[in-house]
């Protein structure tokens, strides 16, 4: 099965924490095999309940924890742009969500261009 963007921000969490599964599973009280699943798209849609006592294990930061509730419910968010999401912590879980929107026809995905339109639009529309 693919890697999913839940899996790929979920495990990227736990490995920037220099946690292993079975230290995340226990500090979580989910089991640690769930969570492997989690991690590498055998499941994808885990409960509120869930996300939040991974969060918590985790001392995910607020933005983290909102980027973890928008995969959870999107699963078609593509994981290549995680990357790009992970580097800039100005990226909100709301601009993640409209990022992860736009298609790139033939063309390779440019993030930094799409957010920069993004957040005009963003701009223009709280102006009036």
């Amino acid at each position: 099965m693919p890697e999913t963007a839940l899996g790929v921000w979920l495990k990227g969490l736990r490995e920037e924490r220099k946690l292993s599964l079975r230290d995340l599973g226990q500090r979580s009280g989910v089991d640690h095999a769930y969570i492997h699943r989690l991690e590498t798209g055998v499941k994808e849609a885990p409960s509120e309940d869930v996300l939040d006592k991974l969060a918590t294990a985790l001392s995910a930061s607020k933005r983290d924890r909102e980027v973890l509730r928008h995969l959870a419910r999107q699963e078609n968010v593509n994981p290549n742009i995680l990357e790009f999401v992970r580097q800039d912590q100005s990226i909100s879980a709301e601009e993640l969500q409209m990022l992860s929107t736009v298609v790139n026809r033939g063309t390779r995905a440019d993030y930094a261009t799409s957010l920069a339109r993004i957040r005009r639009m963003m701009m223009e529309d709280d102006d009036g």
